[in-house]
């Protein structure tokens, strides 16, 4: 856990990580806290369903190899409405999707770009793009793509008074 979160750390980007692991989180902090960017990002030990942080976000980047996919796809859609509540109007989610090749029975489970779509368009995400990850790892070159989407503002409509 935490190289993402320390990869984008830095002056202008303070970055958030969680894991539900305790463990995980003292051994990352402890990794990467004499590193130059420590004071641009936190590593905390919280439950995704359940935190509440201070504030919302404008970007939240889903590495889906250790999340989205890991969940049961019942669960995709709680998993879409925390997402919808953790971003800011006109946030950004960023989403790795892998696998994308057929697998069954238990985690990683097969992710596809439909089912995001099929979870997060309902709540009011936009797809910006979809684009196959150039930066993938050998072994998985073809089997990743990297998805944009944007939370789009929500605008009340205008009822004027009534004339009494």
């Amino acid at each position: 856990m935490g190289y993402d979160v320390v990869a984008m750390a830095c002056a202008d980007r303070y970055v958030v990580g969680l894991d539900i692991s305790k463990t995980v989180v003292e051994q990352s902090s402890k990794r990467f806290s004499s590193l130059p960017n420590a004071k641009y990002f936190s590593l905390m030990s919280e439950d995704f369903f359940t935190w509440e942080p201070v504030e919302k976000f404008d970007l939240i980047f889903d590495y889906t190899y250790v999340f989205f996919c890991a969940f049961e796809p019942s669960m995709r859609p709680l998993w879409a409405q925390r997402m919808e509540k953790l971003l800011k109007p006109d946030g950004e989610l960023i989403t790795l999707m892998f696998p994308m090749d057929e697998r069954s029975g238990c985690a990683p489970y097969k992710v596809s770009v439909s089912e995001y779509e099929n979870v997060l368009i309902p709540l009011g995400f936009e797809e910006i793009s979809i684009a196959d990850n150039e930066l993938a790892v050998t072994t998985r070159k073809g089997l990743e793509k990297i998805g944009r989407w944007r939370k789009k503002k929500t605008s009340l409509a205008f009822t004027p008074p009534c004339d009494m």
